[in-house]
């Protein structure tokens, strides 16, 4: 039955307006940082392709005056009562249907404080554990956690307890047919995917944060779409070109947390690009992303619960990104993987598969099973992994993973700090400063003055043979510049080396110098 709505003068217009509201007026309209929302679905949010955004299907909309007026429209009478002369000239009052004015309508969404109105923390496109281990499976909004599931796939109900021949099928599944054909360049790169993989359904349950995912190959063709397209296609994926600014990455990132997807992916970097960014480590590092918004003057604060991955090939990371990556390597170790047999392989032509919606249910469904395997049986954690801010969910995922005898996770950080373009540079430029002076104290300018190179006829020698620091830009630092990055340097171990820094003997200027581990 349509609700009735009296209304009268702009107070009252307002009153009426704000109590019915508060009272749950509207279906699907909750609150969110003090504003009203109303789940819509989403039209044309179909996707044929891994390479491509894959939207939820239903979307958060502030309401505005426009949609308040919609939505009364369509789910209440709104009406004033009138008065008008009958055909003998008496009064006769009747009911006039009105759309509220919009000032009036403006006063009404103005408001921060909706008592009646269930809260809205965010949109999942997949189920998700609780915070007391139970499975969040059912469509819809979740009053215990705030979530509305709003599928990317349909499932049918996941069994709290599965069976021991259903965690059985469920491994064979995933590691024998759906990861079987991937050129893992270790075990600790498949491990590590399949964590990346069950993050989404673990991260509201382990509190905790996540490190960025990176998805790379020595190889095009290797696989690695597919592999992000697993997480992508069935907890919502945005793709994202890389951009080299700090600037622009900032304005993409604020941009994309407005999206309900789970997944952001920053799809082929560019080959042998670096991933080094202040702006990124972060991003990864904090729970909630604050930033100015975008066209307007005022901030925002949008909580930080994606996962965040790049692809590419060969690509290396930087500055404090390697103690905050997970990497995936795939290494086909032939010229042509697209030449591989697809029919021979578990799935064939899997970039096909997984486009395929029954399909998608398939991989999640083993999935939980996995995860509710897991929880049934006290939720082991891994309780030697540490990774800084990370090591919740390093033990979280470290237990999952080692419960059903899944090896490698994260054994490979020794080598994701090897692709640490920064360390690299740092720790060439060290070694050979030790090399050229051993400990001599040095000023900024004596030791730019060193790397000048020397003219000998027509040739022209490089005296650091191509190991000094450089600026971003990939030139020789002036002596102030010098001075800035050896003064950040200080006391921080390069592999065996470190720089120390100290007085000029005449006070009025900084030395530095390298000292160099014996043990």
């Amino acid at each position: 039955m349509t609700t009735r709505l009296q209304i009268g003068s702009g107070p009252e217009t307002i009153r009426v307006l704000k109590a019915a509201l508060s009272d749950g007026l509207l279906p699907d309209t909750y609150v969110s940082a003090g504003s009203l929302v109303h789940m819509e679905a989403v039209s044309g949010g179909l996707t044929d392709a891994v390479d491509e955004d894959s939207p939820l299907p239903v979307s958060a909309s502030t309401i505005n005056p426009a949609g308040l007026a919609g939505l009364l429209a369509q789910h209440a009478y709104v009406y004033r009562i009138k008065t008008r002369k009958d055909d003998k000239g008496n009064p006769d009052t009747y009911e006039d249907e009105v759309t509220p004015p919009r000032d009036a309508l403006s006063s009404v969404l103005a408001g921060k404080t909706w008592p009646g109105v269930a809260p809205l923390r965010g949109i999942i496109g997949a189920p998700v554990l609780r915070r007391d281990g139970t499975l969040l499976q059912a469509p819809g909004y979740d009053p215990a956690t705030g979530f509305y599931l709003a599928s990317k796939v349909a499932l049918p109900p996941v069994p709290d307890a599965p069976t021991r021949e259903q965690v059985a099928e469920a491994r064979r599944f995933l590691l024998g047919a759906f990861l079987r054909d991937f050129p893992w360049s270790s075990p600790a790169d498949r491990a590590n995917y399949i964590a990346l993989l069950a993050t989404p359904v673990l991260r509201h349950y382990t509190r905790s944060l996540t490190p960025f995912g990176l998805i790379d190959a020595t190889m095009p063709a290797s696989g690695k779409s597919i592999l992000t397209a697993g997480p992508g296609m069935l907890y919502g994926q945005r793709m994202m070109p890389w951009v080299d600014s700090d600037e622009e990455l900032r304005k993409s990132i604020t941009a994309v947390l407005a999206d309900q997807v789970g997944v952001v992916i920053w799809d082929n970097v560019p080959e042998g690009g670096v991933i080094d960014s202040a702006i990124l480590a972060q991003l990864v590092t904090n729970t909630v992303w604050s930033d100015r918004q975008l066209g307007a003057s005022r901030n925002i604060a949008t909580i930080n619960d994606r996962l965040w991955m790049a692809t590419g090939n060969n690509l290396q990371v930087g500055g404090d990104m390697a103690s905050r990556t997970v990497r995936v390597h795939l290494d086909p170790n032939m010229p042509h993987p697209e030449l591989r047999d697809q029919e021979a392989f578990g799935i064939p032509y899997l970039d096909q598969w997984i486009t395929e919606p029954a399909n998608q249910m398939t991989v999640l469904w083993h999935v939980l099973i996995l995860v509710l395997d897991w929880t049934r049986n006290g939720a082991p954690r891994a309780a030697g992994l540490t990774m800084r801010q990370f090591t919740p969910w390093a033990q979280a995922l470290g237990g999952f993973l080692a419960w059903h005898d899944i090896h490698g996770f994260l054994t490979n950080a020794a080598e994701v700090r090897g692709i640490d373009e920064d360390e690299t540079r740092w720790r060439a430029f060290l070694t050979t400063w030790h090399e050229r002076h051993g400990g001599k104290a040095m000023t900024a300018a004596d030791l730019r003055r060193d790397a000048e190179p020397m003219h000998l006829g027509s040739d022209v020698n490089d005296p650091w043979d191509g190991q000094f620091i450089t600026t971003t830009a990939g030139r020789l630092p002036n002596p102030l510049q010098l001075g800035r990055l050896l003064t950040g340097q200080a006391g921080r171990w390069r592999g065996e080396h470190v720089i120390r820094a100290g007085k000029h003997e005449r006070g009025n200027r900084a030395v530095f110098w390298v000292e160099r581990h014996e043990g």
